[in-house]
């Protein structure tokens, strides 16, 4: 999952998360904020009951009773005054019940007790627990709505402001990173951004290509250095093992011995030949500006190992369609591709074994040739590293390692954006899958 997905998941759910906190604790929200209201209300009417005593007199309620009690029509609320013994000291709110005229309700009651000239008294302000209850619900409606509105609002502003922030990390992985293809001959620009950790990474990748590039560059250019001044001394060595051997005086051990120096150097040739091919594939030396039809590849190969099918008895299947023809490639460096890997299924194949070449079209317009054989297999420990120059396989020492056939391959299919899938188990044969895109098919 891409981070600014994370990100948005996680502000979307940490938002709903507030959202059903909210909703759960809500009522014992509303439900303290309108105890606290009631309180502060009853205190209110407290304080004009004493400013009134204070200015007037108990009796202004009591008339020449001995208590007073007074209630709304709706009995919604009340209040009373009666005297107490004098160590009576009272002044709390509670939630009670009262029986007012044989009904009992329930009553947020304040309760306080005075001094009124030499007589104390007990006051009690009320106020139904239903008149309070019934804004609640109100309220919760309000305040729901409010907060839904808000966590829309700020949803919005964080998605926005999140793909905002992340926009130049998106550019980095675009630029330095999706559509950047090895060895990085571009030159590559360093993106604006105010965030510091984008502009360390951006930087980083940017030093990091060029590190990568320059030491690509330096490794071709030895490689091809290497491999023409190493041609000069393997010709003059090579003329002179062919002077040595047309010596008539020499006998049959020092024959051999050269006949296998002879070899050595033959070996030491081609291997050179392949660096040299590599480097010149590396360095876009071949044009690709050819057509060529791929079973006429495939014919020509055959003829040119028919000899090596006759020896090990492997019998050759091609089935490709001469319909499929390439275009904008190299016709040798396509032959070459093809050649090492029919070249490698006879290598490593069985005594009476077989080949299968086939091709099929695929949606789009590219095309995936099969390479089939019944031979040895691979380890699965080497198919990782099977495109790797010099690499030694786990086969008996007749076989070898791989040697330079696959890196000319994966270089080849590179050059072309030709890509080359592996399958192989060991004692059953291997397969080789090279897709070809659309643009390269007629």
């Amino acid at each position: 999952m891409k981070l600014i997905s994370k990100l948005t998941l996680f502000v979307t759910l940490s938002k709903l998360a507030v959202v059903l906190l909210f909703v759960f604790t809500l009522p014992y929200l509303i439900g303290g904020i309108a105890r606290d209201y009631t309180d502060s209300y009853l205190r209110q009417q407290k304080e004009k009951v004493l400013d009134i005593i204070a200015q007037n007199g108990v009796d202004t309620y009591l008339q020449g009773d001995q208590s007073y009690g007074s209630y709304t029509m709706l009995k919604e609320e009340y209040i009373s005054l009666e005297p107490v013994e004098n160590n009576f000291n009272v002044d709390t709110i509670y939630t009670d019940e009262r029986i007012i005229e044989n009904d009992t309700l329930n009553y947020r009651v304040l309760t306080h007790a005075f001094l009124a000239g030499d007589k104390k008294y007990l006051m009690e302000v009320g106020k139904t627990t239903a008149t309070i209850d019934q804004y609640n619900r109100p309220l919760q409606k309000i305040a729901t709505y409010v907060l839904l509105g808000l966590i829309l609002f700020t949803l919005i502003i964080d998605l926005f402001y999140t793909r905002f922030l992340l926009r130049p990390l998106g550019k980095i992985i675009r630029t330095k990173i999706s559509n950047r293809k090895f060895p990085f001959n571009e030159n590559s620009r360093p993106i604006k951004t105010t965030t510091t950790d984008f502009r360390y990474l951006d930087m980083s990748l940017i030093n990091l290509m060029e590190q990568i590039h320059e030491a690509f560059e330096k490794e071709r250019e030895f490689t091809a250095n290497a491999s023409h001044e190493l041609m000069t001394p393997i010709g003059i060595l090579q003329n002179k093992i062919e002077n040595l051997m047309g010596e008539p005086e020499l006998d049959q051990m020092v024959q051999e011995r050269l006949i296998g120096m002879q070899r050595t150097l033959n070996r030491l040739k081609r291997i050179v030949h392949s660096l040299l091919l590599i480097s010149r594939i590396d360095n876009d030396q071949f044009s690709k500006n050819e057509s060529v039809g791929l079973y006429e590849i495939f014919l020509d190969i055959e003829e040119e190992i028919s000899h090596r099918l006759i020896e090990k008895e492997i019998t050759l299947s091609i089935d490709i369609s001469k319909s499929v023809t390439l275009s904008g490639v190299n016709r040798d460096l396509i032959f070459q591709l093809m050649y090492n890997l029919v070249n490698n299924a006879i290598r490593y194949n069985k005594q009476q074994g077989s080949i299968r070449i086939a091709d099929k079209m695929m949606d789009g317009g590219s095309c995936i040739i099969t390479i089939t054989d019944s031979g040895i297999g691979i380890p699965e420990e080497d198919i990782s590293t099977i495109f790797n120059r010099f690499k030694k396989a786990n086969k008996s020492e007749e076989a070898g390692g791989y040697g330079l056939g696959l890196s000319i391959v994966k270089s080849i299919a590179d050059y072309h954006g030709i890509s080359i899938e592996l399958r192989s188990e060991v004692g059953k044969g291997t397969e080789f899958l090279i897709s070809f895109p659309s643009k390269l098919i007629e």
